[in-house]
């Protein structure tokens, strides 16, 4: 057996790599880098200057865990994803969203259509006699195989596919915070149970339970709660996936605003060569170009170029604002004319527009003062059911008609079936968490759950500056001309000067000519056909042409 003495460091995950053993390999500078996965090998090949300089280990150093909270009781968080000790639903990330696939979603979606598969045929069964299907009388004296057919389809349902509900309740009664999944634990295990027991050892019931319960006692069975058992965990499922798309789709909202930042920012080397590198490889201290028409990565100050920025993201202002050495810049505003050279100096979550992030996703999280009544009412709710259980089987037992086990279970069971407080504990938080990812979409950022409470008593708004109620870009209204030029005249040497601008102004001014735009005098709209030469955009002032060898400016105050 041969074994090769050449090897070589692999510069992503720094393991030894054997350069005879047909791994992935790459050129960079005239020198041969080796890999020992294809992994290793695109990532290096994405940012290969990161890597050589071990900037790689210092953004390692840097980064922590991300942490998990519950949506429900946003006071629990977790290193890592895991379920919720006080109400046991899966934990989600703090930031409000994930590009990983959702898994509860899909185990809840995969155990939801078990469940109502195996559930119809059992609510057929029990409903059958209201639906002229009366199959316990058909099947006379052999109605025990027919209990058997139900545990059989039942089993799956509530052993199996509804184990979730029964870890949750278990979780909710070893940490003393009794909820919704207490409940349904305690209901659907009863109606289980007592149907289970019924099927498998129908004699340990007394005769006359079995008479007054319609099974006779030749017969030797009773009637069973099956169909219960695997209703209820059917439709726990098809509210929790629901509830869960929701969210879903409310994490989108959050994950449209990170979505304004570049995946990748064009790092500009000491030495002049100019890449683009993944978003997530810078760091503080970097040089990065902004191209026009491009958005800003990371927040940072410009060392070099000018141009203008549409900050209409964090401020609501329709116009770009004019940036030169020395300006800040602010990750997920859009560069308009200019090319520009930033110097990184917020990165990842330290940006503003993430901090705006978590501040929308910990506005999901908050409680309102609603919720906290609900909380409190649920706390007393759960031990109140299970007590009231209680009393209704002793109080049919001791005082009901004959023969009262066969009405104290029933109405144990059946206390227990239908007291499910999931609206109690669903309805506040959903509100509060679709609201705040509704008012993320539209521009609205809500600080927390008592404000949209207080919103509610609102009468008057006042609004501090016209941007807020505009439609966000400019638009022509009025055209003054002066000296011997007519209004429309002035507004199509206005729209040949800007025709080669992105500036919104330009559009604006396009806009007008092509919608047909006449002045105060009334006069139509005549086109002017005249060369453009010599196009120079000023960023911050304006654009100057030369149309038919006459110099033109178009601008502001500042450029005149």
């Amino acid at each position: 057996m041969n074994v090769s003495t050449k090897s070589a460091i692999d510069p992503v995950c720094g393991m030894q790599v054997d350069t005879e053993a047909g791994k992935p390999c790459h050129s960079y500078h005239d020198s041969q880098y080796h890999f020992c996965a294809q992994g290793c090998h695109d990532k290096f090949v994405d940012d290969p200057w990161f890597y050589l300089n071990d900037r790689h280990i210092e953004l390692a150093k840097s980064k922590t865990n991300e942490e998990f909270t519950c949506p429900m009781d946003p006071e629990v968080i977790n290193q890592g994803p895991g379920t919720c000790p006080v109400c046991g639903m899966a934990l989600e990330p703090m930031s409000g969203f994930t590009d990983a696939p959702n898994e509860e979603l899909i185990d809840f979606t995969h155990r939801m259509k078990w469940s109502i598969a195996l559930a119809l045929p059992l609510l057929l069964i029990a409903m059958g006699p209201m639906l002229g299907l009366p199959l316990s009388d058909w099947l006379g004296s052999r109605v025990r195989w027919l209990h058997w057919f139900e545990l059989l389809l039942a089993t799956p349902v509530v052993v199996w596919f509804g184990r979730p509900v029964f870890q949750r309740g278990w979780s909710s009664i070893v940490n003393r915070s009794l909820n919704m999944w207490t409940l349904i634990m305690l209901g659907v295990g009863a109606a289980y149970g007592y149907s289970v027991i019924a099927t498998v050892f129908p004699n340990v019931f007394p005769a006359s339970l079995l008479r007054a319960l319609g099974g006779g006692a030749d017969s030797g069975t009773i009637p069973v709660f099956f169909e219960a058992a695997a209703v209820i965990i059917a439709l726990v499922f098809v509210g929790q996936v629901m509830e869960l798309r929701a969210r879903e789709k409310t994490g989108e909202a959050i994950k449209s605003l990170v979505d304004l930042t570049p995946k990748k920012a064009r790092r500009v080397l000491a030495a002049g060569e100019e890449y683009d590198a993944p978003l997530g490889n810078v760091l503080p201290g970097d040089s990065l170009r902004v191209l026009p028409g491009t958005s800003v990565p990371v927040d940072g100050e410009v060392i070099d170029g000018v141009s203008e920025i549409d900050e209409s993201l964090l401020t609501g202002e329709s116009l770009p604002v004019a940036k030169q050495a020395g300006d800040q810049l602010s990750a997920g505003t859009l560069n308009t004319v200019g090319s520009l050279v930033l110097r990184a100096d917020a990165v990842g979550d330290d940006t503003r527009l993430a901090k705006i992030v978590s501040l929308v996703a910990a506005a999901q999280r908050s409680r309102s003062p609603m919720q906290n009544l609900a909380d409190r009412v649920a706390a007393w709710f759960v031990p109140g059911v299970v007590l009231i259980a209680l009393l209704a089987l002793g109080g049919w037992w001791l005082f009901g008609p004959t023969p009262p086990l066969a009405f104290a279970i029933t109405a144990a069971v059946s206390v227990l079936i239908i007291a499910c407080p999931c609206a109690l504990g669903l309805a506040t938080p959903m509100s509060v968490m679709i609201a705040s990812g509704k008012g993320a979409q539209n521009g609205m950022l809500i600080r927390d759950a008592a404000s949209l409470d207080r919103l509610a008593a609102v009468d008057t708004i006042v609004l501090d500056k016209t941007g807020t109620l505009t439609e966000g870009k400019p638009v022509v209204t009025d055209v003054v001309a002066i000296a011997q030029h007519d209004e429309n005249t002035l507004l199509q040497y206005a729209a040949l000067l800007e025709s080669r601008s992105e500036h919104p102004l330009a559009h604006a001014i396009h806009e007008a000519v092509k919608n047909g735009f006449s002045g105060s005098n009334g006069q139509s709209r005549h086109s002017i056909d005249i060369e453009l030469e010599n196009f120079t955009a000023i960023p911050g002032k304006g654009v100057h042409a030369t149309l038919s060898g006459d110099a033109m400016l178009l601008g502001n105050k500042t450029l005149m």
